[in-house]
């Protein structure tokens, strides 16, 4: 059973920084995109970034040139280096992969608190 699972969510003042991981198990394929995405209460679930097998990335405007992901592709790993977090970051951030029938794979979710 293919699971992933994310870890590094926490509480941070503003301007601060956290990294989230999200590691895939029981999988017995490469992940195709990997990405995260964030739902904040009263809010729809909203890309935050996306990285394609080959290392291409896309993000979503509002954190362009704070956060950067990456991936380990033998450990079939993503990350989220988050920096300078403001409050309106504050929501859970989901991993998700694609598997290469296009199924996609979601993460539990894990919460990011930024406080003023």
């Amino acid at each position: 059973q293919v699971q992933l699972v994310e870890s590094g969510g926490g509480l941070v003042h503003s301007g601060g920084s956290l990294r989230l991981s999200c590691a895939a198990s029981g999988s017995i394929f490469d992940f195709n995109d990997m990405g995260w995405y964030r739902q904040a209460p009263g809010k729809q679930r909203e890309l935050v970034a996306v990285i394609t097998s080959g290392g291409t990335t896309t993000y979503a405007d509002s954190v362009k040139g704070r956060f950067t992901i990456s991936r380990d592709n033998a450990k079939n790993t993503v990350y989220l280096q988050m920096n300078s977090l403001k409050p309106e970051d504050t929501a859970v951030y989901y991993c998700k992969g694609v598997a290469p029938w296009g199924y996609d794979y979601w993460g539990q979710g894990t919460q990011v608190t930024v406080s003023s």
